[in-house]
């Protein structure tokens, strides 16, 4: 723990001081904690660190509410006794927080009117920065191996095309009924190549955009998923009932969401648990974009994980652990969720694999 000025006079500010919708712009999450240490009030960025809104924390407890332990309460001490305190990348998982966090907090005393001696507890994401250029780094990487994908495809399908037309011809000119099965297998397995180009490269309809809650496809693949796995598998739903509707395509989102699942169960051999969670979000960053309204979408599974070599590829096309698989599920997953004008990230641990989507809300067509 380190001591930021432990001899310093608490910052004497008046009420008039301090805007709570000055707090509301700030990108660090911060809250305002009362003389009992019970939150006051919290920012939108804190929300969303915290994964909780204002009205389920303000009155609680903020060493519940920001879980840090010891190292937490020590320098609230030093608070109250006006000195300022900041820890260094501390390892944070609130009560409602699918994933730890690494973070950096100051704690501040503060003069705030008529409530008397309070304390401002800023927090800072440390590991935001990297995630945001291993996006970068996702987007670029991704957008030369399209290129080079199309280009490719490009000259798979004009031989495909021929093969295709050869096999028509051959079919009119054969009497011979079972000698006519084999043009038109030939014919059947070009057409499935063909499709399978144009999923790789991205070359299918960009769909029909309509107003739609996330809410309806995950329970829409949770059900499918079901019946096709009666046995072995359980689902957990954590959903906020208070998530808007978004703007896009229903089927291709749902697809999307079908194509994470298959891998968990896959995954899993169709045995375990799989725990789909949604949450609001408030100004929160995608693609280097500043967001007002998001929806954050967790489907996380207890399988075996993703191996370690993978973790960093798993988005790009043809790129699987599976032997029996085409590597083509997770690459399309992604290119749907930025055609929706999100992001999609993945952490994974033997015990815990999770795919978070964040989609903004007030994006339009």
């Amino acid at each position: 723990m380190h001591h930021d000025g432990a001899n310093a006079f608490p910052m004497k500010h008046s009420q008039a001081d301090i805007s709570l919708s000055v707090l509301d712009g700030l990108k660090a999450a911060v809250l305002l904690v009362g003389p009992d240490r019970r939150v006051i009030f919290m920012n939108p960025a804190a929300e969303g660190l915290l994964e909780t809104s204002i009205q389920r924390g303000c009155g609680r407890d903020v060493l519940d509410l920001v879980p840090m332990g010891m190292t937490l309460q020590g320098a609230l001490i030093s608070g109250e006794e006006g000195a300022t305190t900041t820890l260094r990348e501390e390892m944070l998982r609130g009560p409602l927080q699918a994933e730890a966090i690494t973070v950096d907090c100051t704690v501040s005393p503060i003069d705030y009117g008529t409530q008397g001696p309070c304390m401002i507890v800023e927090l800072s994401q440390v590991d935001q920065v990297a995630r945001m250029t291993r996006e970068t780094t996702l987007q670029e990487n991704q957008g030369a191996f399209s290129q080079v994908a199309r280009a490719l495809a490009h000259e798979i399908k004009n031989p495909l095309g021929g093969i295709r037309g050869a096999a028509q011809l051959l079919d009119s000119e054969l009497s011979d009924k079972d000698l006519r099965e084999y043009t038109r297998i030939i014919t059947h397995e070009t057409d499935r190549l063909n499709g399978l180009v144009d999923r790789l490269t991205g070359g299918y309809s960009a769909g029909e955009h309509e107003s739609f809650n996330l809410h309806a496809v995950l329970e829409h693949v949770r059900k499918l998923t079901q019946v096709e796995n009666p046995e072995g598998l359980e689902f957990e739903r954590d959903y906020d009932p208070s998530i808007p509707d978004i703007l896009g395509d229903h089927a291709q989102m749902t697809q999307a969401v079908l194509n994470i699942v298959r891998n968990a169960v896959q995954a899993m051999e169709g045995q375990g648990c799989i725990r789909l969670r949604t949450r609001v979000r408030r100004q929160c960053t995608i693609h280097h974009r500043r967001h007002r309204l998001a929806i954050e979408a967790s489907i996380t599974d207890n399988g075996p994980g993703i191996e370690p070599d993978l973790k960093e590829r798993i988005f790009f096309p043809m790129v699987t652990g599976r032997p029996d698989g085409t590597g083509l599920g997770l690459a399309l997953t992604r290119e749907i969720i930025s055609r929706h004008w999100g992001l999609i990230t993945c952490t994974s641990e033997p015990g815990q694999t999770a795919f978070t989507l964040l989609l903004p809300v007030e994006e339009k067509a």
